[in-house]
């Protein structure tokens, strides 16, 4: 088995682990009054470029302490000829070792499609793993925080930078 299949896989079970606590959390409570849904919107402009992000989600709470779920993205940019387009699914993890403060471990599994109007052949088409560690500060449905990609690609990723800036909002 090839090395990065084989991190993809750990990754998958590393963060698939935490779903076994669901079952064991408390038996008498009501599966949908612990779901919530939220996600994160995003829509920025600039001199001759254009980006839109979609990424909805649902989480479970398994205890006061511990959040699994599940979520999509989408996103959307243009920059004068090039056009990016990103899609995919997510995996969630949120630990709350007291109430103000939220850790988190994210799974992102991204289709990129880069298209350059401008240049011969240089469209690309790829998937792009993204394993990102956060911390936030707020109040249970509401975050704000920073994350940093562990598997970051400064040739691949969406994203400038690792380190990026987040907001949840969950109901």
């Amino acid at each position: 088995m090839k090395a990065s299949n084989r991190n993809f896989m750990l990754i998958i079970i590393f963060l698939s682990l935490p779903l076994l606590t669901i079952g064991q959390s408390q038996a008498n409570s009501d599966f949908w009054q612990r779901v919530n849904f939220g996600g994160g919107i995003g829509l920025n402009f600039g001199n001759n470029s254009f980006n839109m992000g979609l990424s909805p989600a649902a989480i479970y709470r398994a205890s006061d302490l511990y959040s699994v779920g599940t979520g999509l993205n989408f996103s959307y940019s243009k920059f004068d000829d090039a056009e990016l387009t990103a899609y995919g699914f997510s995996f969630l993890n949120y630990l709350n070792p007291i109430p103000q403060i939220q850790l988190s471990a994210e799974f992102d599994q991204l289709r990129v499609n880069r298209n350059f109007d401008n240049l011969l052949n240089a469209d690309d088409n790829y998937w792009l793993p993204a394993l990102n560690l956060g911390i936030g500060y707020g109040s249970r449905n509401f975050v704000v925080g920073l994350r940093y990609d562990v598997l970051y690609d400064d040739e691949r990723s969406i994203y400038a930078d690792p380190l990026t800036p987040f907001v949840r909002v969950y109901f």
